[in-house]
């Protein structure tokens, strides 16, 4: 079957102001993603595309647009189950004001029983992203053949969902799944099991190098994070 390229969007402006950006229109990558996005073109450039899907929100459609730019040839197609977790109330507000909230000690330990105020459940958000998975291998099988590639733009807990499913990892794992932001993550499906082949792919060290104030907290952040400074 078809392999997925999962690419997590360039740095966002959200991302850099601590801010929960769920659905909120109008929010795009800053300076560094839009670096981040630039770069992709080159990161992927011995790969043959089949197509591109992105989640419809402004972040992912920067961050393919280069793609896009490289490739005119390639298609574009619209998911709208690939689109960002539904956290509700909590869009918007300050992950530092969030930590403080009951319901996060439940998203990170149990997050198979999350449900956020005037949102959605993390159960649903990973079963419409898998879904969606499965619906667009299948076409791309079809279309152009078992081994096709495709690339597939979303967001953090969405990307880190769908690897948890292809892993057989219960969703109550998944925050122990890391992925920075414009990082690619290789999925290959076969009939009998899909094989990872990356995760959180960025080619970028640095991050890894000591920090002066290193968090110890175990604490896995909602929406996944700035990735590293």
């Amino acid at each position: 079957m078809a392999t997925l390229i999962l690419v997590r969007h360039g740095r966002s402006t959200a991302n850099t102001s601590g801010v929960l950006a769920g659905r909120t229109p109008g929010i795009s990558l800053d300076e560094r993603g839009a670096a981040q996005a630039a770069a992709l073109p080159g990161r992927l450039a011995d790969v043959p595309l089949a197509a591109v899907v992105s989640s419809p929100l402004q972040r992912c459609r920067e961050t393919v647009q280069p793609l896009l730019d490289a490739r005119p040839d390639l298609p574009l197609h619209v998911e709208d189950r690939i689109n960002e977790c539904d956290y509700g109330d909590w869009s918007g507000r300050k992950l530092a004001e969030l930590n403080d909230e009951p319901l996060m000690e439940v998203v990170q330990a149990h997050a198979s029983a999350a449900a956020f105020p005037g949102g959605e459940s993390m159960r649903a958000m990973q079963a419409r992203a898998v879904d969606a998975v499965h619906d667009w291998n299948a076409r791309i099988e079809a279309e152009h053949g078992e081994d096709a590639a495709y690339v597939m733009c979303s967001h953090g807990d969405i990307v880190k969902s769908i690897v948890a499913d292809a892993l057989g990892l219960h969703l109550d794992l998944f925050q122990r799944l890391h992925v920075d932001p414009c990082s690619v993550t290789v999925v290959r499906y076969t009939r009998l099991r899909p094989f990872l082949v990356r995760l959180g792919d960025t080619g970028d060290f640095a991050g890894f190098a000591p920090r002066e104030h290193p968090d110890s907290s175990g604490t896995a952040e909602v929406g996944g994070g700035a990735g590293a400074p």
